[in-house]
């Protein structure tokens, strides 16, 4: 692999690991019982996923700070990012979103086992509905990615270059809030196929006591969802030229 695409890999891995620490995190943290800061709310954690992706952004500016299967296919289809690093970025993505739920796990072990809920436990990993309709869910989630990607697009135009970190990463963190407050509420809001499916994967192998299935009939949903969503947008940029 080319010097310059390992070193970004890398960079998406770490970035991704760190937004899932923190994105779970606030999960567990108002979910789990014995929390500190258990009950917080809907407005708490979508704050402090907001907050994550800009950590993971930081992290990852050099690489493009995608951190996200949707983005990396979004600005690949829209003529932003070169086909050939897709797959070496999602593959990195992947693996970080699922060390990153597994670090969750052990800093919040004991309150895992304190909580019998455990549909509660599935959804601090990955996202489930609240009303599982899974052609609407689809649509649900497509939106949110759409409007993510082509807010990227914008961005990244508009502050010159297709890097997400760096100056982009305070309107993006802004862009994930209010996604999250206005929109996320009906299926968590994956918009990312490796914040789902990594972590997800890591519910399915980890020996969390008390645990359900890891939901993988719903499971297509938030990775095919975000990848429609971010396909439409990327036309849309190259409709309106913002690409």
């Amino acid at each position: 692999m080319d010097p310059g695409l390992l070193h970004n890999c890398a960079l998406e891995f770490i970035g991704t690991l760190v937004m899932i620490l923190l994105g779970d995190g606030v999960c567990a943290g108002m979910g789990l019982n014995k929390c500190k800061g258990k009950g917080g709310g809907w407005v708490v954690i979508t704050l402090g996923w907001g907050l994550a992706v800009m950590a993971g952004v930081f992290i990852a500016h050099d690489s493009g700070a995608h951190l996200n299967p949707a983005v990396s296919f979004g600005l690949a289809v829209a003529g932003m990012f070169p086909w050939a690093n897709v797959i070496p970025y999602v593959i990195a993505q992947m693996l970080g979103a699922f060390l990153g739920a597994v670090l969750v796990w052990i800093v919040y072990k004991d309150h895992f086992d304190a909580t019998d809920d455990p549909n509660g436990k599935l959804t601090i990993f990955c996202t489930m509905p609240a009303i599982e309709n899974k052609p609407l869910n689809f649509l649900q989630e497509a939106v949110c990615a759409f409007v993510l990607v082509l807010l990227i697009i914008c961005i990244s135009t508009y502050t010159g270059g297709v890097n997400v970190g760096g100056n982009s990463a305070w309107p993006v963190t802004m862009v994930i809030v209010s996604i999250g407050m206005s929109l996320g509420s009906v299926t968590g809001y994956a918009m990312n196929p490796a914040r789902d499916l990594g972590p997800r994967i890591a519910h399915a192998i980890l020996p969390i006591k008390g645990k359900r299935d890891s939901g993988w009939g719903y499971s297509w949903v938030p990775i095919f969802g975000p990848l429609a969503g971010a396909a439409v947008a990327a036309w849309v940029g190259i409709l309106f030229s913002f690409c």
